[in-house]
């Protein structure tokens, strides 16, 4: 399908999937801000790094940061060459993390998060406006309650750079199938989109 893939995946897997993957972008679920030295229990971008990712997932609804944190996250990211990837839920948070430069935002209202029912379309139109005003170089990447290939396209169609989902691949009878169907779906909308 001539796509990449980002696969956002628990720190004690890094190391095993980074080595045996092309195309797929390995990312932390988290890491905290704190420089080399004193920090027990905490996750160094150092490590992250050294593991094999080359991205980071930051503010995911179930691991929430401050701005504060969000931002030191971020520059500790960009000082040892970590991607970073965004979490937002409300469109004023997407506007607020669009000021602080990470790559992606992904913005994904939580109370949708594994429903099933994805992102209504003011609202999916709304964040990448909102994302392209303040940044043009932050990739879009509305999200929550994706759950078929279709809700993908939908996605990419309205101008978004990725569109993805955790849950419904997770619980799926053949998670396989439905990943390649979303990856098709993707595709898809981006040659319709840009003519290919």
């Amino acid at each position: 399908y001539d796509i990449d893939v980002v696969l956002d995946i628990p720190d004690t897997e890094i190391f095993n999937v980074a080595q045996h993957v092309k195309r797929v972008h390995v990312y932390s679920q988290h890491m905290d801000s704190l420089p080399v030295g004193r920090g027990m229990g905490r996750t160094l971008p150092e490590a992250v790094k050294a593991a094999g990712a080359v991205g980071v997932m930051l503010n995911h609804a179930e691991r929430k940061l401050t701005l504060d944190e969000i931002e030191k996250a971020i520059k500790r990211a960009d000082e040892v060459g970590l991607a970073t990837m965004v979490c937002a839920d409300s469109v004023e948070e997407v506007k607020a993390i669009a000021k602080l430069s990470p790559n992606i935002i992904v913005a994904e209202p939580s109370e949708l998060i594994g429903t099933g029912k994805p992102a209504d379309k003011a609202y999916v139109d709304e964040v990448i406006r909102v994302i392209r005003e303040i940044n043009p170089d932050i990739k879009p990447f509305p999200s929550a309650g994706i759950t078929k290939g279709e809700d993908c396209y939908n996605i990419i169609k309205a101008g978004a750079s990725a569109s993805g989902c955790s849950s419904a691949i997770a619980k799926a009878a053949e998670p396989l199938k439905l990943a390649e169907e979303m990856i098709a779906a993707v595709r898809r909308a981006y040659d319709e989109r840009t003519g290919k």
